[in-house]
């Protein structure tokens, strides 16, 4: 069964670091894009990068640019979400997606992880 899982996520203080994992479990994985996605308690869930199926190309959310790294191994049908300078307000769930557009439409994502809580204290 085509499923995507997250891992590395947990509790960091302010200004510290933490890399997601989103391990795809099903055939084809380069051939789809990987989206991430995030959403705080109260909130909208909200795009905050995506990366295309070879890798060359990736997009960011304002909120996370020059802080946060998207990147993907095909050969481990793995993406990654590299987070840097965490503050608190990066504390929210996030959710890897994979969809055949790297866009920050998540309705054009049609694989959903279940999500990793990510808690930045200040």
């Amino acid at each position: 069964q085509e499923r995507l899982v997250e891992s590395g996520g947990g509790q960091v203080q302010a200004g510290g670091s933490l890399r997601l994992s989103c391990a795809a479990f099903g055939r084809n994985f380069s051939a789809y894009a990987m989206g991430w996605f995030r959403q705080a308690p109260g909130k909208e869930r909200e795009f905050v990068a995506t990366i295309t199926r070879s890798g060359a190309n990736r997009y960011y959310a304002d909120s996370v640019k020059g802080r946060f790294t998207a990147s993907r191994d095909n050969a481990k049908n793995t993406a990654y979400l590299q987070m840097d300078n965490l503050n608190a307000e990066d504390t929210a769930a996030y959710y890897c997606a994979r969809g055949t557009v790297a866009t920050s439409t998540p309705q054009h994502y049609t694989l959903w992880g279940r999500g990793i809580q990510v808690t930045v204290s200040s």
